[in-house]
């Protein structure tokens, strides 16, 4: 059985809404053979991602990068699962108040610096989340999940 394992940092309700919506994308009927994981960013540890067999993340914007809680995970993980993960699929979302730019390129050149490989597009929001913001959320969980199944 696959493991899709879900880091995520979510301090407002607008990223827990993003964070439900890829949770239940992933659990999506039909979806079968994958055991989806779900961890707070600062208890993620790298035997959780050494036992996944892909990520997904989840991070708000902060003063223009990913969240500290996020940067504290791949602090913890990036040496001890640098070879090992390399080449598995992640993905993620991202969400700001009113830009996201900087938390989009610091996530991907972590991701890059692992040697992950992007397997759907970000969904980035700015402000409230739209229904087609959800929608998105919903699409890279049943897509990363589904990328799992044998």
């Amino acid at each position: 059985m696959a493991t899709l394992l879900i880091v995520h940092h979510t301090p407002s309700p607008n990223c827990q809404a993003m964070l439900e919506a890829v949770i239940s994308g992933a659990g999506a009927p039909g979806i079968e053979g994958v055991t989806v994981v779900r961890r707070a960013a600062l208890a993620a540890t790298a035997s959780d991602v050494l036992a996944a067999d892909a990520y997904l993340l989840g991070t708000p914007a902060n003063l223009g990068y990913m969240s500290g809680a996020l940067k504290h995970f791949f602090d913890q993980v990036y040496y001890p699962c640098l070879d090992a993960t390399r080449g598995r699929p992640f993905g993620y979302w991202v969400h700001g108040g009113n830009d996201v730019t900087g938390a989009v390129r610091s996530v991907e050149s972590v991701t890059t610096g692992l040697g992950w490989r992007r397997a759907a597009d970000a969904v980035t929001v700015t402000g409230e989340p739209s229904k087609r913001d959800i929608e998105a959320c919903w699409e890279l969980g049943a897509t990363l999940a589904a990328g799992l199944m044998d």
